[in-house]
């Protein structure tokens, strides 16, 4: 009788358990039992493991073999086991030495003919496997580097079960011919979701050569709501009739938001490898991510879900980068109310029958509407002829729960011929990515210690009592709490807008312009001396 252990990872959404795959061979009729709760491709791995040993130059055992995957109440799933179980089997036969393979950690999907196979979600299942102290792991060659962005842990690519087998043998380890050069290596197919579109939630340029607020003209109003929404962090809603740039001003943003840090970009790489959009030789995403899904977005598709143990969903995708959702209104209501838990906590949580996962969700929020379902509801042209009650009705669908989360609210003007036509230049996105940049460096210096980066994420408890405002500096706020205009929650939300505004003017705290700034950005009534002579101190100001 022979026995072998090995180790792999199962992956429930983005987190990983560690699963030791126990092999044991018993006189009897030949016979391969999988236990252990696997889903049907795991099941599968039997046919391939059997093939791609024979066809490695190694016998297959014709004993009665049971295969285990403990703990056998986790449930198990994807191709990525084969190479442990494969490992396991040669171990059990005394073909490889167990001992060399007992605290090994190999991902990998098999092939017939022996090649390994990358597949998706390495980093998450690495990460897991560092935590659980293990130091040495196998993975298909195609993504080493991903595991090796892992610290403390020794990688193993390998582009075949032959050199496996030979690298535990202490034999020579044969050479494996690559895919012919201008021939797309079906193996990259592993790494992909069918019909997600390869890279669906990154940018698709890289920084200083993709959009540029440059390209923008004229609206002062709602770049400043941009810098800000950026600098802090805050959710913006961006409202006007069509073509007046919403989708415009949107989708530049990613590009003056910060590179991401350290542990920002392993997050988000995790992420991306387990939904299959991380682009093949680019293992660490370092930009912050742009999702932006159609307004027909299913409730799964946008917080996560599918068949069998829910996927990430378009929040999931934008964490710690953009979600942006044109055309807000026309989304369903019952999605829109479904970033409500999301946009507080910075994560979702999906149960469903095969389990729940809780899956990273911070995002910056951006919502672009129209006044109307036609558009011209209040432009100066006129020529809306939508009912008031329909008006009242399409803006309904933005519940005031959702908005309440939105902590600026920008309207957005058409522009004018002299903008478009007078051939002056806008500022570019470097140097309000410089400014964004300096402000939160104040914020991340303030917050030392605290686990908070950003304005958006400190609680408005920590806000009014470690870090007071000047006294009578919330005296407007406070009135409009009194009026019922105000909640508890917008309270909070005024506050962190007014300290993002002093970190952009480089103040040691915000007083009562800040404040009266920030209630302005927040319900769009003006305040004091108003938004853009404000704006035009503070940027000059606090220009790098």
């Amino acid at each position: 009788m022979g026995f072998a252990r090995a180790c792999s990872v199962a992956l429930v959404g983005v987190e990983g358990v560690v699963v030791e795959v126990q092999a044991d061979l018993e006189p009897g009729v030949a016979a391969f039992a999988l236990v252990g709760l696997p889903d049907k491709s795991l099941v599968e791995s039997r046919d391939r493991v059997r093939a791609a040993v024979v066809n490695s130059g190694a016998e297959w055992p014709q004993r009665k073999l049971t295969v285990g995957l403990s703990p056998a109440s986790v449930p198990k799933a994807g191709s990525g086991f084969d190479l442990a179980v494969a490992s396991a089997v040669l171990g059990a036969a005394e073909r490889v030495d167990p001992s060399r393979i007992a605290d090994l950690v190999l991902i990998g999907e098999l092939g017939l003919d022996g090649t390994v196979r990358p597949v998706r979600g390495v980093l998450p299942a690495v990460l897991a496997a560092a935590e659980a102290g293990y130091r040495q792991v196998v993975v298909p060659e195609r993504t080493a580097g991903e595991a090796s962005l892992v610290p403390g842990v020794s990688v193993l690519g390998v582009r075949s079960l032959r050199q496996l087998i030979a690298i535990l043998s202490d034999e020579p380890v044969p050479d494996e011919a690559p895919e012919p050069a201008g021939r797309p290596d079906p193996a990259l197919a592993g790494l992909l979701v069918p019909g997600t579109g390869a890279g669906a939630g990154l940018p698709a340029e890289r920084p200083g050569t993709g959009r540029d607020l440059a390209d923008v003209a004229g609206q002062l109003l709602a770049r400043t709501g941009l810098e800000v929404a950026a600098a802090g962090g805050h959710h913006l809603l961006l409202s006007g009739p069509p073509g007046a740039g919403k989708t415009m001003l949107a989708e530049r943003l990613p590009g003056i938001l910060p590179p991401l840090a350290r542990h920002e970009s392993l997050e988000v790489t995790a992420v991306h490898s387990v939904a299959g959009l991380l682009p093949p030789g680019e293992p660490l995403v370092r930009t912050a991510p742009y999702c932006a899904p159609h307004h027909s977005a299913t409730m799964q598709s946008l917080v996560g879900g599918g068949n069998g143990l829910p996927r990430p969903g378009a929040v999931s995708l934008a964490h710690r980068g953009v979600l942006f959702l044109d055309e807000a209104p026309e989304f369903s209501g019952k999605v829109l109310d479904a970033l409500r838990q999301p946009l507080e906590s910075g994560h979702v949580v999906v149960a469903r029958s095969a389990g729940v996962v809780r899956l990273p969700a911070r995002f910056l929020m951006v919502l672009a509407a129209n006044p109307c379902p036609c558009g011209r509801h209040g432009s100066h042209g006129g020529g809306c002829e939508c009912p008031p009650a329909v008006v009242r009705r399409y803006r309904a669908r933005l519940s005031g729960p959702l908005l309440d989360r939105v902590d600026l609210r920008i309207t957005v003007e058409p522009v004018h011929r002299a903008e478009l036509t007078g051939g002056g230049e806008s500022e570019p996105s470097a140097a309000v990515a410089a400014r964004v940049a300096a402000a939160r460096a104040r914020a991340a210096a303030r917050y030392e210690g605290t686990g908070w980066t950003v304005n958006a994420e400190v609680p408005g408890h920590a806000l009014r009592t470690r870090w007071p405002l000047a006294p009578g500096s919330l005296g407007a706020a406070e009135r409009d709490v009194d009026r019922g205009t105000l909640t508890a929650r917008g309270l909070d939300r005024v506050l962190r807008v007014a300290w993002t505004l002093a970190d952009l003017a480089g103040q040691d705290r915000p007083g009562a312009e800040e404040v009266a700034l920030a209630l302005e950005l927040r319900t769009g009534v003006p305040r004091g001396a108003g938004i853009r002579a404000a704006v035009a101190r503070a940027t000059a100001g606090a220009a790098p």
